[in-house]
């Protein structure tokens, strides 16, 4: 894809998640790989509903911001999911209502954050792993990613936010917005003993679609 089409698909694909509630006001940052290595990133301080395509950040291969402004103080959280999982070819930050909303819920699993209640989030994800919480901007966020030495496409951090990597842009916003789905489901049937996906289930569903699932 050519760099003019990336900013243009990233700043379209923004502009949805943000017209659809999915992130508000200045929040979330969005980051994607492009053909020479480099990276285009969401703006500090710039809102979804309002990115513009040639302001985006650029960094070259080696990291070097080169053009645009200043890039999203949550860089080294994009940057430890780059870093550790080759696979990475954008990475998307919300903080999206209902899964801040489950992250603070007592008794979610942390290692598992979302329960099993649709196929789609564990086709998408795999386990999402529950990261405490963190000050905005704070580069331990990116430590916390690294340690787990790639293992994981998507995180939550508590009270704050989702965070996906995916291969491509496309394909990280899907997934976090599969993510969002879920945990509004599992607050919609709080309290209410909803049938789960059973352990066999799940992992046919692991086996048929090749899916990340480590412990």
């Amino acid at each position: 894809m050519t760099d003019t089409a990336l900013r243009e698909q990233i700043c379209l694909l923004a502009k949805s998640m943000f017209d659809r509630g999915l992130t508000g006001g200045s929040t979330g940052n969005i980051s994607a790989r492009t053909d020479d290595g480099g990276l285009l990133v969401s703006p500090t301080g710039t809102s979804f509903g309002r990115l513009d395509p040639g302001r985006l950040s650029r960094f070259d291969a080696k990291g070097t911001l080169i053009d645009g402004d200043p890039p999203t103080k949550e860089m080294p959280l994009h940057a430890a999911f780059y870093d550790t999982r080759s696979t990475a070819g954008a990475v998307v930050h919300l903080h999206s209502c209902h899964s801040v909303a489950w992250s603070m819920m007592p008794g979610v699993d942390k290692d598992n954050f979302l329960p099993p209640m649709t196929p789609y989030a564990i086709m998408k994800m795999g386990k999402v792993k529950l990261l405490p919480f963190f000050r905005p901007g704070d580069p331990a966020m990116g430590d916390a990613v690294r340690g787990l030495a790639g293992k994981r496409s998507a995180v939550m951090l508590a009270n704050h936010g989702p965070v996906v990597a995916g291969k491509d842009v496309e394909a990280a916003c899907n997934a976090i917005e599969e993510l969002e789905d879920t945990a509004r489901l599992a607050i919609l049937m709080r309290g209410f003993s909803p049938t789960m996906l059973s352990d066999e289930q799940v992992t046919d569903l692991v086996t048929h679609f090749d899916v990340e699932w480590d412990d």
